[in-house]
Protein backbone atom coordinates (compact mmCIF):
# COMPACT_ATOMS: atom_id res chain seq x y z
CA UNK A 1 0.00 0.00 0.00
CA UNK A 2 1.41 3.54 -0.97
CA UNK A 3 1.61 5.84 1.53
CA UNK A 4 0.29 9.67 1.27
CA UNK A 5 3.17 12.30 1.81
CA UNK A 6 2.63 14.26 4.74
CA UNK A 7 1.24 17.52 4.07
CA UNK A 8 2.86 20.99 5.60
CA UNK A 9 0.82 23.32 7.33
CA UNK A 10 0.08 25.04 3.83
CA UNK A 11 -1.67 22.17 2.73
CA UNK A 12 1.44 21.35 0.08
CA UNK A 13 2.98 17.96 0.13
CA UNK A 14 6.34 18.15 2.41
CA UNK A 15 9.36 17.02 0.56
CA UNK A 16 9.92 13.49 1.09
CA UNK A 17 13.90 11.76 2.24
CA UNK A 18 14.46 8.63 0.50
CA UNK A 19 16.08 5.89 2.31
CA UNK A 20 17.39 4.82 -0.82
CA UNK A 21 21.51 6.18 -1.23
CA UNK A 22 21.81 7.31 -4.74
CA UNK A 23 24.67 8.13 -6.91
CA UNK A 24 25.93 11.39 -7.10
CA UNK A 25 24.81 12.36 -3.43
CA UNK A 26 27.54 13.32 -1.12
CA UNK A 27 29.53 11.06 0.77
CA UNK A 28 28.61 10.73 4.66
CA UNK A 29 31.04 12.01 7.12
CA UNK A 30 31.12 8.60 8.96
CA UNK A 31 32.08 5.71 7.07
CA UNK A 32 32.55 2.64 9.31
CA UNK A 33 36.38 2.36 9.62
CA UNK A 34 35.97 -1.54 8.66
CA UNK A 35 34.49 -0.92 5.68
CA UNK A 36 36.24 2.37 4.76
CA UNK A 37 39.03 0.78 2.53
CA UNK A 38 36.08 -0.91 0.11
CA UNK A 39 34.74 2.82 -0.01
CA UNK A 40 38.01 4.34 -0.89
CA UNK A 41 38.20 2.04 -3.38
CA UNK A 42 35.18 3.61 -5.66
CA UNK A 43 35.86 7.09 -4.16
CA UNK A 44 36.71 7.91 -8.22
CA UNK A 45 33.49 6.50 -9.38
CA UNK A 46 30.71 9.11 -10.04
CA UNK A 47 28.06 6.10 -10.44
CA UNK A 48 28.87 4.92 -7.27
CA UNK A 49 26.69 6.37 -3.96
CA UNK A 50 27.88 5.34 -0.26
CA UNK A 51 24.76 5.28 1.83
CA UNK A 52 23.29 3.51 5.31
CA UNK A 53 20.05 1.56 5.04
CA UNK A 54 18.49 -0.82 7.66
CA UNK A 55 21.37 -2.14 9.75
CA UNK A 56 24.16 -1.68 7.69
CA UNK A 57 26.77 0.89 8.77
CA UNK A 58 27.65 1.61 5.07
CA UNK A 59 25.97 0.98 1.84
CA UNK A 60 27.77 1.14 -1.95
CA UNK A 61 25.21 1.63 -4.72
CA UNK A 62 25.61 1.75 -8.62
CA UNK A 63 22.82 3.54 -10.60
CA UNK A 64 20.74 3.15 -6.87
CA UNK A 65 21.53 -0.26 -6.73
CA UNK A 66 23.27 -1.94 -3.77
CA UNK A 67 26.22 -3.92 -4.66
CA UNK A 68 27.84 -4.23 -0.99
CA UNK A 69 27.57 -3.18 2.23
CA UNK A 70 29.03 -4.01 5.95
CA UNK A 71 25.93 -5.49 8.06
CA UNK A 72 27.03 -6.35 11.63
CA UNK A 73 30.73 -5.95 10.96
CA UNK A 74 30.60 -8.37 8.13
CA UNK A 75 31.02 -7.27 4.49
CA UNK A 76 28.21 -8.29 2.05
CA UNK A 77 28.09 -8.16 -1.64
CA UNK A 78 25.88 -8.80 -4.43
CA UNK A 79 27.37 -11.64 -6.84
CA UNK A 80 26.22 -14.40 -9.31
CA UNK A 81 24.44 -17.35 -7.30
CA UNK A 82 27.21 -19.50 -9.04
CA UNK A 83 30.35 -17.48 -7.56
CA UNK A 84 27.86 -16.95 -4.23
CA UNK A 85 27.89 -20.92 -4.23
CA UNK A 86 31.09 -21.17 -4.99
CA UNK A 87 32.10 -18.99 -1.95
CA UNK A 88 29.98 -20.32 0.14
CA UNK A 89 31.38 -24.45 -0.51
CA UNK A 90 34.90 -23.06 -0.10
CA UNK A 91 34.25 -22.22 3.37
CA UNK A 92 34.91 -18.21 1.92
CA UNK A 93 31.16 -17.29 2.78
CA UNK A 94 27.79 -17.83 3.74
CA UNK A 95 24.79 -16.88 2.49
CA UNK A 96 23.33 -13.73 3.58
CA UNK A 97 20.39 -13.71 5.62
CA UNK A 98 18.81 -10.58 5.89
CA UNK A 99 17.41 -11.19 9.15
CA UNK A 100 14.28 -12.78 8.33
CA UNK A 101 15.52 -16.49 8.24
CA UNK A 102 15.61 -16.37 3.93
CA UNK A 103 18.93 -16.63 2.67
CA UNK A 104 19.62 -14.93 -0.22
CA UNK A 105 20.86 -17.24 -3.45
CA UNK A 106 22.93 -14.05 -4.81
CA UNK A 107 24.44 -12.50 -1.54
CA UNK A 108 27.26 -13.37 -0.01
CA UNK A 109 28.55 -12.60 3.58
CA UNK A 110 32.35 -12.79 4.22
CA UNK A 111 33.62 -12.08 7.81
CA UNK A 112 37.17 -12.49 7.63
CA UNK A 113 39.73 -11.16 5.00
CA UNK A 114 39.65 -7.48 5.06
CA UNK A 115 42.01 -7.20 2.15
CA UNK A 116 39.55 -9.19 -0.30
CA UNK A 117 36.60 -7.22 0.05
CA UNK A 118 37.65 -4.81 -2.37
CA UNK A 119 38.10 -7.40 -4.58
CA UNK A 120 34.67 -8.84 -4.01
CA UNK A 121 33.12 -5.21 -3.83
CA UNK A 122 35.28 -4.66 -7.71
CA UNK A 123 33.09 -7.69 -8.88
CA UNK A 124 29.89 -6.85 -7.38
CA UNK A 125 30.02 -3.80 -8.56
CA UNK A 126 30.41 -5.23 -12.39
CA UNK A 127 27.47 -7.59 -11.72
CA UNK A 128 25.13 -5.03 -10.52
CA UNK A 129 26.31 -2.56 -13.15
CA UNK A 130 25.28 -4.96 -16.16
CA UNK A 131 21.99 -5.71 -14.54
CA UNK A 132 19.81 -8.86 -14.93
CA UNK A 133 21.12 -11.43 -17.57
Amino acid sequence: MKKSAPKKSNGKPAARKSSKPSAGKERPAEIDPLFAHVAAAFAGDREVGLGRMFSSSSVLNVKGKIFAMLVKGKFVAKLPKERVDGLVATGAGEYFDPGHGRLMKEWVTVADARPRWVELAKEAHAFVSRGRR
